[in-house]
């Protein structure tokens, strides 16, 4: 669906929701320097479906392959520079300047520098970022493996003067043996190798076990948590970490405790047992770490300077990249000349913009210095037209519910025209309460004000279907007003708004929980329901009849309405066989059936009789000649009756015979002595015998086929004209639904609530009821009957008349290439 304006403006004439605007296949054939120029400006235009005349080509073998390579390239830097933005924090600025003032060299040129310059930057400081985080973890094994080497130290002391102290009581014994062993001892001391680094706090547990089993408990492991996560030099992530010192002995140990190291991912650094050296080495660290942040913030700062140079031109280059890639993609649908001078392309376009074509066509040959101008015909064609309707924001969301649909055949009646209405309607007629209308309205009111701010900023998947159908919630809120007022109920509550209610209790034993005992005293409720059916006996006998019986008139109604634009769809095809035998029979079936239906419940009424209609539709059928006794509403009412039910049965052949013989006749006529099909006016014939797409525009006439899709869709009317009137009934069932549930939430939680006479009691009370309203019958019923009112009009009314087996119009515009996300 394309929005409203399309192009230059006063030329054209006003839009027509009713039908598509009228279509033309062009041919324009441009020559090569002044190609590129006549495509932009077309673009900007916006008003030109191009074909792809090089279908059979791949995607490298086309004219323009190495353009676009080349602006894919420039869009791959473009994407670097805005994660990396986005990464920094780098919002970029509004686009300054238009993008025709630059050259596309120049952009790629500018393009590679600030890319090479960012990469290089982004390496330098990866690196130093890296030789950074290896030094804060080396800082940390220096600072807690120090300790376990100072308190062993300080242990070791202790433990050696009690060993003296020991060494000379002994001496004073002079014991032999004991001298003996000591000297013994004294020759066989072994020296033990440490390594130390951290380890992965969830892995330490593992890694300390696998360790000793690895060296059959030939190893001392100490840990200790390191309390603030670190980064990790490899990854570059924040992880929890402990510094590990592993005691061994012997080289094979030491391998093993190595390769034990590099599959957990410990990081091991060099370690002096020296306590002397120890405190230099953290000195040294200290100061290295001091001067790699400076020369790391300073890099930071360059990157950031680099990046908002980057931002002050990057919505300009970006809408410049994707503009040039999309007129080479256009171009490479374009073929070339037999001279190869020339491009030849082919395109649908609105017969109204053929002025602003040959304009801007004029305007890129002066703007190029081309010395050849560009040629522009019509061409004739039988193939089927795209279907383009011209619609503005207030419209556009209605159009995009039926073409969910269907998008309307070529010409097609356009459903959209009065669903602008009958959709808000029928919603509202489930939804008919005016405290919720005017909620929904409040809602959709901040939308439509702030719209112009919200259209530029992200949201979620249901705010912006939301937001897309603002204008269409808003009309569902007004009738939901207008609805909820002839209903009388605000939250459920009724309100005597237009006048006192018109009836009064005769005496003082009158309750208010029945009717019996009303009586009438003043004129009768003006408009809407009378407030006093609310709360009595009564209410849901009078408002089950009174809303069922408005579901069957509406959707008898709005099914004539489809019957009826059948005809004008027939009438506009020029087809006079789906007017004689396709929209009069059923008319007559639909209306002798239902329409009379319609009239009885219409005089029941006015005549205030007590007929049962139930027993006068289904004894029309089973007993059509008794008496109808009581059950009589009119003078010859049973005569009547029976003419519209032989009209009924009479209307079925007439829907599936005549057609198909016709169409046959009309085939064998229109081929007769001929090889090929004259091009005639479209019509329906003409459409089933082409549609077929026969190499030389008629093909073999499938007699059996055509009476067989005539015998279905007979069959299909015929009961769905019993089945949709009653599925109109869901108009009546939502709306009780809706009601009664407002009408529990009222009294079971507010009213209860507030006959506890209890603060808090109330306060709770009053929080659940706003939520029940809010998420249950604002969100939940409105989303239930949206639902219910889309499929009444895909099925019950659309079906009578829409075919929907059209395409779209998609012209090659740079408004929708400037809104496509990169």
């Amino acid at each position: 669906m394309a929005e409203s304006g399309g192009g230059g403006g006063g030329c054209c004439p006003p839009m027509d929701l009713m039908r598509s605007e009228p279509m033309q296949l062009v041919q324009l054939i441009v020559p090569m320097e002044s190609a590129h120029l006549t495509v932009s400006y077309l673009g900007d235009l916006g008003l030109v479906q191009f074909k792809d005349l090089n279908s059979e080509k791949s995607p490298f073998q086309r004219t323009y392959a190495a353009q676009i390579k080349r602006c894919g390239e420039m869009a791959r830097k473009i994407r670097f520079f805005k994660d990396q933005m986005s990464k920094a924090g780098v919002l970029p600025k509004e686009m300054l300047g238009k993008e025709n003032d630059i050259d596309l060299d120049d952009v790629e040129e500018k393009l590679g520098e600030l890319e090479a310059e960012l990469v290089e930057i982004n390496a330098n400081n990866d690196k130093l970022q890296r030789s950074y985080n290896e030094l804060m973890e080396y800082k940390l094994v220096l600072q807690k493996a120090g300790e376990f080497f100072s308190t062993a130290h300080q242990s070791a002391t202790a433990q050696q003067r009690e060993t003296e102290s020991q060494q000379a009581a002994e001496d004073l014994l002079e014991s032999p043996l004991l001298q003996e062993e000591k000297s013994i001892d004294s020759s066989k001391q072994v020296k033990l190798g440490f390594l130390t680094g951290l380890v992965p706090r969830e892995k330490s547990m593992v890694f300390e076990r696998i360790l000793f089993r690895a060296t059959r408990g030939n190893v001392y492991i100490r840990q200790t948590v390191v309390e603030e996560p670190v980064i990790d030099p490899n990854s570059g992530e924040k992880a929890e970490k402990n510094v590990f010192v592993v005691f061994y002995s012997g080289e094979r140990a030491k391998s093993k405790i190595l390769k034990i190291c590099e599959a957990f991912g410990a990081n091991r650094y060099p370690f002096s047992e020296d306590l002397g050296k120890q405190a230099q080495m953290i000195t040294e660290v200290s100061g290295r770490l001091t001067e790699l942040k400076t020369t790391i913030d300073a890099g930071l700062g360059h990157r950031n300077i680099l990046l908002q140079t980057i931002g002050d031109k990057f919505e300009l280059w970006s809408l410049k990249v994707r503009k040039e890639k999309a007129i080479y993609h256009t171009l490479n649908m374009l073929s070339l000349d037999v001279t190869k001078k020339c491009l030849v392309a082919e395109g649908w376009s609105p017969v109204f913009a053929s002025k602003e074509i040959q304009e801007a066509l004029e305007r890129a040959a002066v703007d190029s210095n081309s010395q050849v101008g560009s040629i522009f015909q019509v061409l004739r064609t039988k193939e089927l037209p795209p279907t383009y309707f011209r619609t503005n924001k207030f419209t556009s969301a209605i159009q995009e519910i039926v073409d969910a649909y269907g998008v309307a055949k070529y010409q097609e009646a356009n459903p959209g025209v009065f669903t602008i209405v009958t959709f808000p309607f029928l919603f509202a007629v489930m939804f008919g309460d005016w405290g919720h209308g005017i909620c929904l309205l409040l809602a959709t009111m901040y939308l439509i004000v702030r719209e112009k701010k919200l259209a530029s900023q992200k949201l979620g998947d249901i705010m912006e279907m939301a937001f897309g159908g603002r204008y269409v919630i808003m009309m569902m809120s007004l009738f939901s007003i207008y609805t909820g007022l002839i209903y009388n109920e605000f939250f459920s509550i009724p309100y005597p708004l237009f006048a006192p209610s018109a009836y009064d209790c005769r005496d003082a034993s009158c309750s208010e929980a029945t009717t019996i005992g009303l009586i009438k005293v003043r004129d009768t409720y003006p408009f809407g329901l009378d407030p006093v059916w609310h709360g009595t006996r009564s209410e849901l006998p009078f408002l089950n009849s009174l809303k069922m019986k408005m579901s069957i008139l509406l959707g008898v109604s709005q099914m004539n309405l489809g019957i009826i634009m059948s005809y004008f769809n027939a009438r506009f095809f020029k087809s006079s066989v789906n007017i004689w035998f396709q929209f009069i029979p059923q008319m007559i079936f639909l209306n002798s059936l239902f329409g009379y239906l319609s009239v009885l419940i219409i005089i029941k009424w006015c005549t205030g009789s007590q007929a049962d209609l139930y027993h006068v539709m289904i004894y029309m059928f089973l007993s059509p000649t008794d008496e109808l006794g009581e059950n009589q509403l009119f003078p010859h009412q049973k005569t009547v009756q029976l003419v519209l039910l032989f009209l009924a049965l009479v209307s079925v052949p007439c829907m599936l015979l005549p057609k198909p013989f016709i169409l046959k006749k009309q085939h064998e006529a229109r081929h007769q002595g001929q090889s090929y099909a004259p091009l005639e006016e479209t019509d329906e014939s003409l459409h089933v015998e082409t549609s077929g797409g026969g190499s030389h525009g008629h093909e073999e006439f499938e007699f059996s086929e055509i009476f067989v899709h005539q015998l279905i869709h007979t069959i299909e009317f015929v009961l769905g004209a019993v089945s949709n009137t009653a599925s109109y009934l869901r108009l009546w069932a939502l709306s009780l639904a809706h009601s009664e549930l407002s009408s529990v939430f009222y009294e079971k939680v507010l009213l209860l609530a507030w006959g506890y006479n209890n603060w808090l009691i109330l306060i709770v009370g009053l929080i659940v009821f706003v939520f029940a309203t809010v998420g249950v019958l604002l969100v939940m019923e409105t989303l239930s009957a949206f639902l219910h009112a889309l499929r009444l009009h895909w099925v019950e009314f659309q079906n009578k008349f829409y075919e929907g087996d059209g395409y779209k119009f998609a012209p090659f515009s740079f408004i929708l290439t400037a809104s496509e996300d990169e």
